[in-house]
């Protein structure tokens, strides 16, 4: 009954979400060449606002805790399982102030409206998940910008969104990468829960009625740990954050 109802509100729905995507990619492109990189960040900011805005209409509520206890005036590493592109969205805006960066897959980069923009122009990266090699240089990069600027840099482990919201095992790789070259970083655990419900039926009809939460474990300094030890402390943050299969 509810994918049956949800037709007709995921057709407005969509609309108002493709209407925000169009508005902002202008917006966008004004504020970095003409007013720099701080401009630009507003008007993701608040792009990722009124996408939010917009799933509102769809029911979907949202709780993110922990924000209050991330330290500030130091990289940051996000490490969160991955369940749509609700993350994304969700973190850009509650965890604004950290200036996130995303590692992301290439096919993003290009034919989507204010994403594609953001993605190329904004301070994340693009890999080819086909060709491993390609992705250290570019995850490298990204360290080191995060390690210069004091910025945040956000990673999905598991390589692909779970289905089920089941988190499935995390790939070391790439947060290797980040660790190795942002030294003075802060490895923040994140739990996310629900965002998979928005997607049960694909990208269309949107479920309706979810309660999306977004929880931030303890901060643990990369130089107080080997690496080993914590990527195992951090999974096992996340993982036990991830309720709804269990």
């Amino acid at each position: 009954m509810q994918k049956i109802i949800s037709y007709p509100i995921s057709v407005i729905y969509y609309l108002c979400f493709g209407l925000c995507l169009v508005i902002f990619h202008p917006i966008q492109w004004i504020c970095l060449n003409v007013f720099g990189y701080q401009a630009h960040k507003k008007s993701v900011d608040y792009l990722n606002f009124w996408l939010l805005r917009c799933t509102n209409l769809v029911g979907t509520t949202y709780k993110v805790t922990g924000v209050e206890g991330i330290p500030t005036g130091v990289p940051i590493i996000f490490v969160a399982n991955h369940q749509s592109m609700y993350d994304i969205v969700t973190m850009i805006w509650y965890f604004r102030r950290f200036h996130c960066k995303f590692v992301s897959k290439k096919e993003l980069g290009s034919g989507i409206p204010s994403v594609s923009f953001n993605l190329k122009h904004g301070g994340s990266v693009l890999i080819d998940r086909k060709d491993p090699k390609q992705a250290i240089p570019v995850i490298k990069g990204l360290s080191e910008y995060i390690e210069k600027n004091t910025r945040s840099a956000v990673i999905f482990p598991e390589g692909t969104r779970s289905k089920t919201g089941k988190p499935k095992e995390f790939a070391q790789s790439g947060l290797k990468i980040l660790c190795k070259y942002a030294p003075s970083a802060y490895v923040v655990p994140v739990s996310i829960n629900n965002s998979w419900k928005m997607v049960r039926y694909g990208m269309f009809p949107v479920g309706l009625g979810n309660n999306l939460t977004f929880t931030a474990h303890k901060a643990m300094a990369v130089k107080d740990y080997d690496f080993a030890e914590l990527m195992a402390l951090t999974e096992k943050a996340v993982v036990e954050g991830v309720n709804e299969y269990k």
